[in-house]
C-alpha cells in the first residue's frame, strides 16, 4: 500500500477516534450527577467547575459537540469513499457506505456512549479539559446555530422554560420515590422531602388553626383574669383583642407576661396588658407556606394572624404548623389530646372533620384531592353540594363517608372506609334524591 493510502487510512482512524471522543463526551456531560459535580466544585475540584460551567450553557455545549462530531464523521466518510473508489471503482461507494456505517455505529457511537453512561462522572471529569477548548473554538459557529434554533423555538417562549422547570421537579420527585421504597427510614425521609417540595403549593389558609378553634384573650378583662387564662392555656402565644374578636390589638406571649408579673412584684392589677402584648402580624390566607417560612425566618417570629381578602380574621399560623407540613405532627408534653383519627376494628376510621386532607393522605397514602378543600369536612361539603344531616352517607374517590356528628353547619365527625363500586350489593348504600350529583348516598344503616 502506497504512502498516500496509508496516510488516508490513518486519518480515517484518527477521525473515528475524534468522533468517539465527541459522542462519549456528550453522553458523559449530560448524564453526570449534578449534585456530585456541585459538591466537587464546592470542594475545589477545578474539573468539576469546568463541567458545571459548560452545562450552564447547555445549548452551546450540545451545539459544539454535534458540530464537531458531524464534521469528523462527514470527513471520515468522504475520505473512505474516495479511498475505496480508487481501489474498487464505482462499487467503492457501496463498500464505503457499509464499512463506515458499521465503524461509526460500533466504535464512534455505541461503544463510547455505553462506556460513558456507565462511568458518567469519571468520563466527564477526564474529558472536560480537552472538550472545553474545542467548544470554545467552535463557539462562533454554534452561536449562529443557537440563533437559528432559538428563532425556530421562539413560538414556545416562556412555556418551554416553565415545562423544563416542571420536568426537573418531576425528576426530583421520581428520585425521592425510588429512594423512599428502600425501607421504613427511607420512606419517612421521602415523606419529609416531598413535604419540602409541596410547601410552595400549600397556602397558609390550608394549615392554619381556624378562628372557631382559637383561644383568644379579651383585653377588657382584669389583669388577674388574663394572667390566670394564660397560665391555664396550652399555648404560649394568644391573640389579644378588644371589644370584637376581629379587633386584634396584639399577641400576648406567656413569657413576656410572667416577666411583667415579676417586675410588678405581685401587683398584677397594675399591669398594662396592651403594653405587654407584641404588635400583631397579619398575613393573607393565600400566602404559600414556603414564602411564609421565609418570612418567619426574616422577621424572627413564630406566629402570624391570618386574614381573608376583606381583612377579617380567619385563624393563626405558626412556624410549627409549617414545620409539621415537612416532618409530620409534632407533639409535646403540653399538647392536649384532641379528636383526630381513630382506627376501627372493621378497617374504617373515625375522623374529626377538622383533620386536613393532606394529613390523611400523608398518613395512610390516600389520594384524596385537596385542591377545593383543606379539611375532610370541607371535602364532603364540596362533593355533596349541600350541608348533610347526621347519618347521611356519601361515596366518592374510592371511600365511603358517614356523617356521624354535626354542630350547627359544621361537620364535626365522620366515619371513613374504603368503598368500591363492585362491592357486595348489601354493603353498598343506595342513591338518594339531593341537590348533589349521583355520588350522594342515603343515610347509613344504624343496624
Amino acid at each position: 500500500m502506497s504512502d498516500p493510502l496509508v496516510l488516508t487510512v490513518i486519518t480515517i482512524i484518527v477521525l473515528l477516534l475524534l468522533s468517539a471522543f465527541f459522542s462519549g463526551s456528550e453522553t458523559a456531560l449530560t448524564s453526570a450527577s449534578r449534585p456530585r459535580m456541585h459538591q466537587l466544585e464546592r470542594d475545589g475540584n477545578k474539573r468539576a467547575m469546568m463541567v458545571n460551567q459548560l452545562r450552564r450553557r447547555q445549548e452551546r455545549l450540545i451545539g459544539g459537540i454535534l458540530v464537531g462530531n458531524n464534521i469528523v464523521n462527514i470527513l471520515a466518510s468522504a475520505l473512505a469513499t474516495s479511498l475505496l473508489i480508487e481501489l474498487f471503482g464505482d462499487a467503492g461507494v457501496i463498500y464505503a457506505t457499509v464499512i463506515m456505517s458499521l465503524l461509526v455505529l460500533i466504535f464512534s457511537e455505541v461503544l463510547p456512549k455505553t462506556y460513558a453512561i456507565r462511568h458518567a462522572d469519571r468520563v466527564a471529569l477526564y474529558m472536560v479539559p480537552l472538550l472545553r477548548p474545542v467548544v470554545g473554538l467552535l463557539s462562533p459557529l454554534t452561536r449562529l446555530i443557537e440563533a437559528i434554533v432559538r428563532s425556530l423555538l421562539h413560538i414556545a417562549g416562556d412555556r418551554a422554560i416553565e415545562e423544563s422547570r416542571k420536568v426537573r421537579e418531576e425528576e426530583i420527585r421520581g428520585a425521592i420515590g425510588l429512594h423512599a421504597g428502600a425501607d421504613k427510614t427511607a420512606a419517612d425521609e421521602g415523606v419529609m422531602l416531598r413535604g419540602v417540595l409541596d410547601l410552595d403549593d400549600v397556602e397558609v389558609g390550608e394549615i392554619m388553626t381556624h378562628r372557631t378553634d382559637l383561644e383568644m384573650v379579651d383585653a377588657d378583662q382584669l389583669p388577674t383574669q388574663i394572667v390566670s387564662q394564660v397560665l391555664n392555656s396550652q399555648f404560649t402565644r394568644l391573640p389579644l383583642y378588644r371589644g370584637d374578636p376581629d379587633n386584634v390589638i396584639g399577641v400576648l406571649h406567656a413569657k413576656a407576661l410572667l416577666r411583667d408579673v415579676q417586675d410588678h412584684e405581685g401587683h398584677i392589677n397594675e399591669i398594662d396588658i396592651s403594653a405587654v402584648a407584641a404588635k400583631p402580624w397579619f398575613v393573607p390566607e393565600s400566602t404559600d407556606c414556603l414564602s411564609q417560612l421565609q418570612a418567619f425566618r426574616q422577621r424572627r417570629e413564630h406566629f402570624a394572624l391570618v386574614i381573608d381578602e376583606y381583612g377579617a380574621l380567619q385563624g393563626v399560623v405558626s412556624l410549627e404548623d409549617i414545620i409539621e407540613e415537612i416532618v409530620g405532627e409534632i407533639s409535646d408534653e403540653y399538647d392536649i389530646p384532641v379528636a383526630g383519627v381513630h382506627g376501627q376494628e372493621d378497617g374504617s376510621y373515625i375522623v374529626d372533620g377538622r383533620v386536613t386532607i393532606r394529613d390523611l393522605n400523608r398518613e395512610f397514602a390516600w389520594n384524596l384531592p385537596d385542591e377545593e378543600a383543606a379539611t375532610i369536612a370541607g371535602l364532603v361539603l364540596h362533593e355533596a353540594r349541600f350541608i348533610p344531616e347526621e347519618g347521611q352517607s356519601f361515596a366518592f374517590h374510592g371511600f365511603r363517608f358517614d356523617v356521624l356528628r354535626r354542630e350547627a353547619n359544621q361537620i364535626r365527625s365522620l366515619r371513613i372506609a374504603p368503598w368500591h363500586a363492585d362491592d357486595e350489593k348489601e354493603d353498598q348504600p343506595e342513591e338518594i334524591e339531593s341537590p348533589s350529583d349521583d355520588r350522594d348516598l342515603p343515610p347509613a344503616s344504624t343496624s
